[in-house]
C-alpha cells in the first residue's frame, strides 16, 4: 500500500478533515496555513491565509462552502471555500475570546459552530456556541462557563456536535468527558475516569452512535455517544494523538508516537510513528502501517473507507489507498 505524499506545510501538522463527498482534503499546520488539497491527485488547490499563529482545528460545512478554523491568535475564522476569503471572525473585541480555539465544530445543518475557551488571560473556560448567520459582533448565542472548581480543575479542550445535533460532547485536559445538551448547555452526562491524561482527539462513528476519544495516557477509548458508556479500550506504548473508526469495517486506527521534544533523540523505528489497526470489538492489534518521521498528530477516514490520510509532526500527509485484500477481507470472522 503505497502512500501519496502531500507535501506544503513548512511546520508539523495539527488536523486534517475530509469534507462530505470526500474530494477535498483540508489541512491545518503550525506554519499559520490552512490548506485544501484534491485528494484523487494531490494537488493543493490553495490556502486561507490570515491567521497570525498555529492553527490548531479546522471543519467545512455540510454543503463545502464554509470553513471555521481555530488558532492560537485567539480567533476563530469562517471562510468561504470558493473564494478563500475570510468573512468572518470570532475575537476578543466581539465575543469574549481570550484564548487559543483547539477546536471547531460545523453543526450538521451547517449554522452553528461550537469551540471552547481556555482559562488563558485568567478568563473561565467556556463552551461557545455562534450563529454564522448573524454578525460576530453579536457575540455567542449560547454561552456555558466551565468553572474549573467545578469540573475537577480541567478545561475543554475538544468539542462535537453529538447526534442529531441535539448535544455537545467535549473533552478536557485531565482527561474527563461531559455531554451537554445543545439547546441551553445544561450538563446531561460526564465520565471523570475516561482518561488519566488529557483529550488528544475524539471522533464520532458513521452514524453518530460511537465516541472514539484518543490521550495522552496511551489510551484510545470508545464510548457511547449518547451516556458516556464506556464500551472498549485500544492500548499504545506510545501517547495516542488520534484515533477514528472506519465507516465500511469493525476496525479502529489510531497514531500517535513520542513526544515530539524528544523526537530528535531517536528514529523513526524508536518512535513507534506508525499507525495502528485494531478490531473494534475483539480490540486486538492486527496491523499498522509506517512511514512518518514524527508523531502522527491527525487521522482522518475517507467518508467510502476505502482510504484514509495521515498528517504528523514531519510536516507530511499520507494518503492512503486501501488494497484489495484488505477492501475483501471478512471481519466477521477476525
Amino acid at each position: 500500500m503505497k502512500p501519496t505524499l502531500l507535501q506544503g506545510h513548512e511546520r508539523s501538522l495539527t488536523q486534517i478533515k475530509y469534507n462530505r463527498d470526500g474530494d477535498l482534503l483540508f489541512s491545518t499546520s503550525k506554519d499559520k496555513s490552512v490548506s485544501v488539497w484534491f485528494i484523487d491527485n494531490g494537488e493543493r488547490l490553495g490556502t486561507f491565509e490570515g491567521h497570525q499563529g498555529s492553527v490548531w482545528g479546522v471543519d467545512p460545512n455540510w454543503e463545502t462552502t464554509r470553513l471555521v478554523t481555530g488558532g492560537a491568535d485567539f480567533t476563530v475564522r469562517i471562510w468561504d471555500i470558493e473564494t478563500g476569503k475570510n468573512v468572518s471572525i470570532i475575537d476578543d473585541k466581539n465575543g469574549g475570546l481570550t484564548t487559543s480555539a483547539k477546536s471547531v465544530k460545523f453543526s450538521y445543518c451547517g449554522n452553528l459552530v461550537v469551540f471552547p475557551s481556555g482559562a488563558e488571560m485568567r478568563t473561565t473556560p467556556a463552551l461557545n456556541v455562534y450563529d454564522i448567520r448573524q454578525p460576530a459582533t453579536q457575540g455567542p448565542i449560547k454561552r456555558q462557563e466551565v468553572p474549573k472548581s467545578d469540573y475537577q480543575d480541567s478545561t475543554p479542550v475538544k468539542t462535537l456536535w453529538g447526534y442529531n445535533d441535539e448535544t455537545i460532547i467535549s473533552g478536557n485536559d485531565n482527561g474527563n468527558l461531559y455531554i451537554w445538551d445543545a439547546r441551553g448547555l445544561q450538563l446531561l452526562h460526564k465520565d471523570t475516569t475516561s482518561h488519566d491524561k488529557i483529550v488528544n482527539d475524539m471522533q464520532l462513528s458513521k452514524d453518530k452512535t460511537m465516541l472514539i476519544t484518543a490521550s495522552k495516557d496511551k489510551t484510545a477509548k470508545l464510548f457511547d455517544s449518547v451516556d458516556l458508556n464506556p464500551l472498549k479500550v485500544y492500548k499504545s506504548q506510545v501517547p495516542v494523538n488520534s484515533a477514528m473508526i472506519s465507516p465500511r469495517a469493525n476496525h479502529v486506527v489510531i497514531g500517535g508516537g513520542q513526544d515530539a521534544k524528544d523526537v530528535t533523540t531517536t528514529d523513526s523505528r524508536d518512535g513507534k510513528f506508525e499507525a495502528k489497526f485494531f478490531h473494534l470489538l475483539m480490540e486486538q492489534e492486527f496491523g499498522s502501517i509506517k512511514g512518518h518521521f514524527g508523531p502522527i498528530n491527525s487521522l482522518a477516514f475517507h467518508p467510502d473507507g476505502m482510504s484514509y490520510c495521515s498528517g504528523a509532526e514531519d510536516g507530511y500527509i499520507r494518503v492512503h489507498k486501501f488494497d484489495r485484500d484488505y477492501l475483501a477481507y471478512n471481519d466477521d470472522v477476525f
